[in-house]
């Protein structure tokens, strides 16, 4: 991750207005910080993961998921804008209906990052007590090496599921589960 120095902090709006160059970036406490690009196999967890919650979401209508690193924010003054590669926001914190503008105006309930080779746990467990501050209920860090998934919520101590270990979101996703493994396939 390289810091982008500029004298003047970007609030998110400032952000979100500026011309798309080409380059993966955050905001970060108002400065832009420039991510490596990840590599293929990583578009592909994020998809497979998309697409098992997805079929979740839309059998139950409860809500939306986003992928790709769409703009999260999850600090203010100075602002912090994170992209997380996949978020799931209930109709109960982003209505069902016409698409807010902007960054939407609420956290996701659910938040999944997925490591990279190049990603430092360091500035992993950074975005997640970000996200957690934020008002995320759960944050998923899937590990594509050893075939895991780290679970952290607000409320309880971290869970390492191994690939033969059930995911659940018992409190945002009742009844959704996957065999951790499933998720590498």
């Amino acid at each position: 991750m390289t810091t982008l120095f500029d004298s003047k902090l970007l609030t998110a709006e400032e952000y979100g207005r500026l011309e798309n160059d080409g380059r993966l970036t955050e905001l970060v406490r108002g400065r832009i910080v420039e991510m490596n690009r990840p590599f293929t196999s990583h578009g592909f967890y994020m998809n497979r993961i998309g697409y098992l919650l997805t079929q979740y979401i839309e059998q139950h209508r409860i809500g939306r998921i986003v992928v790709g690193d769409a703009g999260v924010v999850t600090q203010r003054d100075p602002d912090t804008v994170r992209g997380p590669d996949l978020a799931f926001f209930s109709y109960q914190r982003i209505p069902s209906g016409q698409l807010p503008d902007g960054y939407w105006p609420a956290t996701p309930e659910l938040v999944v990052e997925i490591r990279s080779e190049s990603d430092r746990w360091k500035d992993i467990l950074q975005k997640v007590g970000e996200y957690l501050s934020a008002n995320v209920l759960t944050v998923a860090v899937v590990d594509p090496i050893p075939l895991r998934v780290h679970v952290y919520s607000a409320d309880s101590e971290a869970a390492i599921l191994n690939a033969t270990d059930l995911l659940t979101f018992p409190d945002i996703l009742p009844g959704f589960e996957v065999v951790v493994g499933n998720l590498f396939e």
